[in-house]
C-alpha cells in the first residue's frame, strides 16, 4: 500500500508556479526524504497534502484516502511538523501538550503519562515549566516533534525537523526516526540537508523549481561509479605504478579506473604500495542531487 501519492499536483500563485505537475510515490514503510534547495516547493507540496493549501490541479491521497476530502478521516493517523512549531507561548511545553491530546480527543485517563513519554522521546523530559516563548529554536523543534508524535501516527510528515537542532540534537532526532520507522511508522521528510537525510533515508525524491527531478531507491542512486579509491601514504608511487589509470588524486588517497580490483590491489601491494583502504567509490546523495538539478551548488547545504 503507498501512504502518498499524487498525480499532477500543481500549485499556482498567479503567474508563478510553485509546484508544477508532480507525482509522489511514497510507499508504506519508507523514510522518504524529500529534497530541493529553499524555494523549490517542498513546503508547498507538505501543505497540499494536509489539505493547509489547496491544489490549483492534480490529485494527492494520503493512507489510500483523497486529500482533503478525507482529511477528517486521514489526518488523526498523521503526525506533522511543518515550518515553525506551533504552540501556546505563555503556556509550557507540558501544558501545550495536554491541550493539544484534548483537541485531538484523546482520553483524559493516561494523558499525562501519554505527554511525559513523548517529552522523554524528543530530549525534552526533564523541561520545567518555562513557557514556551522562553524556549530556544532547538527546544521548538523538539516540542513540535512531541507534537506529531503524541497520537502514535502511522504517518509522519516532518518539514526541516532538525532545525535549530545542534550535532547532538541531530543525532538523537536521527535515531528516533530509525527507531520509529523500525516500529511501522512511515516518515517522509522534506530537507534540504543532504548529508543527514542520506543517513537514514530509504527513498528518496527531489524537486528542483517545482518539478520532481528524481525518484528512486536510494541504495540504486548510490550504486558504485565504476572506479575504486585507494588510501594510501604512497600516492606518488601508486600513480608511477599506475600510469594511466589513476583519474584523480591527492595527497592520501586516488581515483583508479581498472577492471579487476584484485589484480589491482595484488599490483600496488608487489610495486611495494602501502594500502590502507581499497574500495569501490560510490555515487554520494550530493552528487545525485547536483547532476539532477540546474540549481547552483551554493543553494544546497551539507550537515
Amino acid at each position: 500500500m503507498t501512504a502518498i501519492t499524487t498525480q499532477g499536483l500543481t500549485k499556482r500563485y498567479g503567474a508563478i508556479t510553485a509546484v508544477d505537475g508532480i507525482d509522489l510515490d511514497v510507499r508504506e514503510g519508507d523514510v522518504y526524504g524529500f529534497l530541493g534547495a529553499n524555494g523549490s516547493g517542498k513546503t508547498t507540496t507538505v501543505r497540499m497534502l494536509l489539505g493547509l493549501v489547496l491544489a490549483t490541479s492534480g490529485t494527492a491521497e494520503v493512507l489510500g484516502r483523497p486529500m482533503p476530502k478525507a482529511g477528517a478521516e486521514v489526518l488523526p493517523q498523521v503526525g506533522a511538523l511543518v515550518e515553525a512549531p506551533a504552540a501556546y507561548p505563555r503556556l509550557s511545553g507540558r501544558a501545550n501538550l495536554r491541550v493539544h491530546d484534548a483537541l485531538g480527543k484523546g482520553r483524559r485517563s493516561g494523558r499525562a503519562g501519554r505527554v511525559d513519554d513523548v517529552l522523554d522521546r524528543v530530549g525534552l523530559g526533564g523541561v520545567d515549566e518555562r513557557p514556551v516563548a522562553a524556549y530556544s529554536l532547538g527546544m521548538r523543534q523538539r516540542l513540535g516533534l512531541a507534537h506529531a508524535l503524541l497520537h502514535q501516527p502511522r504517518l509522519l510528515v516532518l518539514d526541516e525537523p532538525t532545525n535549530g537542532l545542534d550535532p547532538q540534537g541531530i543525532r538523537e532526532i536521527r535515531g528516533l526516526l530509525l527507531e520509529l520507522n523500525a516500529a511501522g511508522t512511515t516518515i517522509f521528510l522534506s530537507s534540504h540537508l543532504l548529508a543527514e537525510v542520506e543517513q537514514i533515508a530509504t527513498r528518496v525524491g527531489v524537486l528542483d523549481r517545482g518539478r520532481l527531478v528524481v525518484e528512486e531507491q536510494l541504495d540504486v542512486l548510490r550504486q558504485p561509479t565504476g572506479r575504486t579509491y585507494v588510501s594510501t601514504p604512497d600516492v606518488a608511487r601508486a600513480r608511477a605504478l599506475l600510469d594511466g589509470q589513476v583519474e584523480s588524486y591527492d595527497e592520501s588517497s586516488l581515483l583508479v579506473r581498472v577492471p579487476d580490483v584484485a589484480a589491482l590491489n595484488a599490483r600496488l601491494v608487489q610495486g611495494g604500495v602501502r594500502v590502507s583502504v581499497l574500495a569501490p567509490e560510490q555515487h554520494t546523495l550530493e552528487d545525485v542531487v547536483l547532476e539532477a538539478t540546474t540549481a547552483s551548488s551554493d543553494r544546497f547545504e551539507r550537515a
